[in-house]
């Protein structure tokens, strides 16, 4: 009978146009089988996220209303929740990748104090430094953390002003020598134009503004020079906050003076550097040992002088070799030095010439080269080497009569030196004959002799850190009188702090830093004389 059949076929057949409508309303997805079947480049991975991550919230509602009206499995399409968490991977992959290409080449292009990234001044080659000891991943590391990360929390080193207790006294006469240090530039001064020209002779650039210093790199200086010359300015801004003006200076750390007042004439170019010349514009500054040379184990200038003090005191001046001793490397291109070993002769020239072999004396950890050990003799020679030599002030200091080659450069202390009053000039051009006479002198005439000795030792013993201090605030505080302009620290440049510089030193370097650590002074700098 019509009406009281089988209602299977029909209640079938409207299930299968309900099934039917289901199907066309569910969405084509990509048919993604694995996270690896993506495109696995950055463009490819945003694209796919920014399209795929509305498309499925638009079509999560659809798939929670199906299964409530009551689908069987069979019929339900395949869920695509993988689909979310592998693109949101990838995409991390991928910003994760980019990020690190970034930093990579950030690190890769920033030069640092110890020489990161820098080659060596192309116009003293030494070997270029090796960071061989350490991975990749540790040198990118230390690079982030000191270059960018250890200045950001730490505050001026020279904004707050101190008080100052005492009165002023006057300068020692050889800070006179500043002002005519700076005599070229009193008339045309010295603008951005004049720096910028410096740049090709330099090392590294310092700017300080408002007590902060940043340093622009260019080549990587011998050894430790640039970190310990940059320390000593951190030190200066230590020493007298918030009196040190902004200023905008260029650095060379090698030897021999570069701005020759003949080729340089009509524009002198103002470059510091270690020593000077007659014939040379460059500008002399303390050089970096004062606060420590870590590569000989010469300690900071606060503990040197004094060691050495007390070593000359161990044996009276009378009792002492009545020879004149030198020991240093004369392989270095220089002529005198190359001389002075034709004078190694006790009873024909009255001298001992000793060959340094550095190799050997680091080996044995520099404990033969102790400096307070080498007062045993009544005279000392000082024989400029490649150019300038840092030894000068250690000779000067054993209290021996110190017998100085007539010398062509001059360091920015040793313009307070007077032949016969603190030291003893000999004559290069007759070598030999000269130092055995000034042997013989003293020896004839001990105590005129002995006197010479000690006024050249008081001499060194008056040029303390607070000395030097006050030099380079003198020094750098008349330099930027002469500015034209305003110093801003260029683009490239990097802040430089305490932590910074200590972030990158290694052992015995960090030992010598916190042993040249100054603190705020008590009394104002000394008085600079009119000129």
């Amino acid at each position: 009978m019509v009406g009281h059949g089988d209602p299977s076929p029909p209640r079938e057949k409207k299930l299968t146009k309900k099934t039917n409508v289901s199907q066309n309303r569910t969405p084509t997805f990509p048919q993604l089988t694995a996270c690896s079947t993506q495109h696995h480049n950055h463009n490819a991975s945003k694209q796919l996220f920014f399209f795929s991550f509305p498309l499925l919230l638009h079509h999560s509602h659809f798939f929670s209303s199906s299964s409530n009206m009551g689908l069987s499995s069979k019929h339900t399409p395949r869920s695509p929740t993988y689909l979310i968490p592998c693109v949101i991977a990838l995409s991390l992959f991928s910003l994760t990748a980019l990020l690190l290409y970034k930093v990579d080449n950030v690190v890769s292009r920033t030069g640092t104090v110890v020489g990161h990234n820098l080659e060596p001044t192309p116009w003293h080659i030494f070997p270029q430094k090796s960071f061989d000891v350490e991975s990749r991943q540790q040198r990118t590391y230390k690079i982030l953390q000191c270059s960018y990360l250890s200045c950001r929390y730490t505050g001026s080193e020279g904004r707050a002003q101190g008080s100052f207790f005492g009165g002023v006294e006057e300068c020692p006469d050889f800070f006179g020598a500043i002002r005519r240090d700076l005599a070229p530039w009193s008339e045309s001064r010295i603008s951005k134009a004049h720096v910028a020209a410096a740049q090709r002779h330099a090392a590294f650039r310092v700017v300080i503004v408002e007590g902060k210093m940043f340093v622009d790199w260019y080549y990587a200086c011998v050894q430790s020079r640039a970190m310990f010359t940059i320390w000593g300015l951190l030190q200066l801004l230590k020493r007298y906050p918030g009196m040190v003006p902004d200023v905008d200076m260029m650095f060379d750390c090698m030897d021999k003076p570069s701005i020759n007042r003949t080729e340089n004439q009509a524009m002198p170019l103002p470059l510091f550097r270690y020593c000077t010349t007659k014939e040379h514009f460059d500008i002399p500054f303390p050089d970096w040992s004062f606060w420590g040379w870590s590569e000989i184990n010469i300690r900071p200038w606060n503990e040197e002088f004094p060691d050495i003090k007390r070593g000359s005191q161990a044996v009276s001046w009378r009792n002492r070799l009545p020879l004149a001793y030198w020991k240093g490397n004369p392989d270095v291109a220089s002529p005198i030095r190359a001389e002075l070993i034709n004078c190694n002769h006790s009873r024909k020239w009255g001298a001992q010439i000793m060959r340094q072999d550095w190799e050997a004396a680091a080996r044995r950890g520099f404990k033969q080269s102790k400096l307070s050990n080498q007062c045993n003799y009544r005279y000392k020679i000082y024989a400029e080497g490649y150019a300038w030599s840092v030894s000068l002030k250690y000779i000067l200091s054993c209290g021996s009569v110190a017998l100085i080659i007539s010398p062509q450069y001059e360091d920015f202390f040793s313009r307070g030196l007077i032949p016969n009053h603190n030291f003893w000039l000999i004559d290069p051009l007759n070598l030999c004959p000269s130092i055995k006479y000034a042997v013989q002198w003293g020896n004839q005439h001990p105590d005129e002799a002995e006197a010479i000795g000690k006024r050249g030792q008081d001499f060194m013993g008056s040029l303390s850190m607070d000395r030097i201090y006050e030099y380079m605030f003198h020094l750098i505080s008349e330099y930027s009188k002469l500015q034209d302009f305003k110093p801003t620290p260029p683009s490239t440049s990097l802040e430089i702090c305490v932590d910074s510089v200590v972030c990158f030193a290694d052992e015995k370097q960090r030992m010598f830093l916190n042993k040249s650590t100054t603190f705020p002074s008590q009394n104002p700098p000394c008085n600079l004389k009119p000129a």
